[in-house]
């Protein structure tokens, strides 16, 4: 019988991604949900990652964090569920996975943290600003449906999920292909079952407040 993996998350952070891909995969796993200031701080979870900060796996005691590593992790931990790139589909699927967790992450950071990036340090922080790695993923998806082409894979899950996000929460201004590409993704049964959960969840810590 395959083991859970332990997933230490909050419904109310980047753990939905990692949900999604636990959904994708159909991995088995048993939930940790913590507080932000107090179960994220405390010893037990800093000895799993010692940033305090979720999500994070441990799968047979082997520690995954970083939400685009899990994504690739569990793809590779269970490659019947199709979501690794084929040989042709490699130097798409690492290129557009590493972009979005470094210049597009960095890029929608800094534009919600009201910081500025003068023209003459734009080479410097490695995005430019925010509108040039937008436009060149958006240029990439007028051309393919998924990452890949015309294959989902789990670089979809972390791409699409940046995608999704910043679409519903303003921080990625509206994009014909961006939000093309979003419903392509969302009415995935492993999308749905994942956020069905994390919402109810944030529902329960709602109504918990009183």
């Amino acid at each position: 019988m395959t083991h859970e993996i332990d997933f230490y998350t909050n419904p109310m952070s980047r753990g939905q991604i990692v949900r999604w891909a636990l959904e994708e995969v159909g991995a088995p796993y048993r939930q940790h949900i913590l507080t932000y200031g107090d179960t994220m701080k405390g010893a037990d979870f800093l000895a799993i990652n010692p940033m305090g900060k979720v999500p994070a796996i441990v799968d047979d005691g082997a520690v995954v964090t970083e939400c685009a590593a899990i994504c690739a992790y569990l793809a590779l931990r269970f490659p019947e569920a199709g979501l690794l790139p084929e040989v042709r589909e490699r130097a798409a699927y690492f290129r557009w996975l590493f972009f979005a967790a470094g210049p597009i992450e960095q890029a929608v950071i800094t534009k919600a943290m009201g910081w500025e990036v003068s023209a003459e340090r734009q080479m410097m922080v490695g995005f430019g600003d925010l509108e040039r790695p937008l436009d060149v993923l958006d240029a990439h998806l007028a051309q393919n449906d998924y990452v890949c082409g015309t294959r989902f894979t789990a670089a979809d899950i972390y791409v699409g999920s940046q995608v999704i996000w910043g679409l519903q929460f303003g921080t990625i201004a509206h994009r014909d292909h961006l939000a093309a590409y979003a419903a392509r993704l969302t009415p995935r049964a492993a999308y749905q079952k994942a956020k069905a959960i994390d919402d109810a969840l944030i529902a329960a810590a709602e109504a918990a407040k009183g």
